[in-house]
């Protein structure tokens, strides 16, 4: 995307994605087989594009095995942790910590009585959980059709029938990873742009983003829409803005060690 200076909204939306002979196996998407192995080099490294992700239930970050493994604890999903992750960090929300003493859920999606859904039903009726847990939560639970380590599923591990659907904020009905997408758009999507804004605009000064900086990420935001949200767009922006041309130089490791 970068390379290329494609939408930044592929990110989100884009129907292809990138895969290797053993991603390929685990996604269930055939004749992937890489080419010959070059010295030094095997198959599995060999990375192509596939397009039309979608009819494999893949395409842009959201589905993608590493998000999906990484807020997993092993052996059961976790809804909380995928729904926190994408209003976090895609969505750019502050969400506040947890109250001490939060009781655990099972730890093997095997061994429950009931399917993750009713159990983190039981857990929002804490009113202490409600008003955060309704922020993340359906976002996690339109994801359940994909396993502990992202492989697409129709069944949990007990042997349950997968229920993905949700009902967003604001009334929003959907159903799996296309339900998020579909929501994003219709509601969330400006707070995606405000949030890769200002995460990239902070990188580039290697600093904190203060009120100063505000007209900048406007003027990202304003610069994108005319630009069809190129990439591009947002580095141009930030290297002419005045904060990136008089941001403070790193000391010197020469300086550092005469200190």
């Amino acid at each position: 995307m970068v390379r290329n200076n494609r939408s930044v909204l592929d990110l989100l939306y884009g129907n292809y994605t990138f895969v290797n002979p053993v991603l390929a196996n685990h996604y269930g998407i055939p004749g992937v087989t890489g080419k010959p192995g070059q010295p030094g080099k095997s198959k599995e490294d060999d990375w192509v594009r596939v397009d039309d992700a979608g009819k494999y239930e893949r395409g842009g970050l959201l589905p993608m095995a590493v998000f999906l493994t990484q807020s997993s604890p092993g052996l059961r999903t976790s809804p909380v942790k995928r729904g926190y992750w994408v209003v976090r960090r895609l969505l750019g929300e502050v969400i506040p910590p947890p109250p001490p003493q939060v009781p655990e859920l099972p730890q093997d999606e095997a061994k429950t009585d009931a399917p993750l859904r009713d159990v983190l039903a039981q857990h929002r009726s804490n009113p202490q959980c409600a008003g955060c847990h309704a922020r993340f939560d359906v976002f996690g639970l339109a994801m359940e059709g994909y396993g502990p380590v992202g492989e697409a599923r129709t069944k949990d591990l007990a042997g349950r029938v997968i229920d993905a659907s949700a009902t967003f904020p604001g009334a929003f009905h959907g159903s799996g990873f296309r339900g998020v997408q579909a929501y994003i758009k219709e509601k969330r999507q400006q707070d995606f742009l405000d949030n890769i804004s200002r995460k990239l605009l902070s990188y580039s000064l290697s600093r904190s983003l203060q009120l100063s900086d505000d007209p900048v990420v406007a003027q990202m935001k304003t610069r994108m829409r005319a630009t069809g949200y190129r990439f591009g767009s947002l580095v141009e922006t930030i290297v002419t803005s005045r904060q990136f041309l008089n941001r403070r130089r790193p000391e010197s490791p020469r300086l550092q060690s005469a200190h």
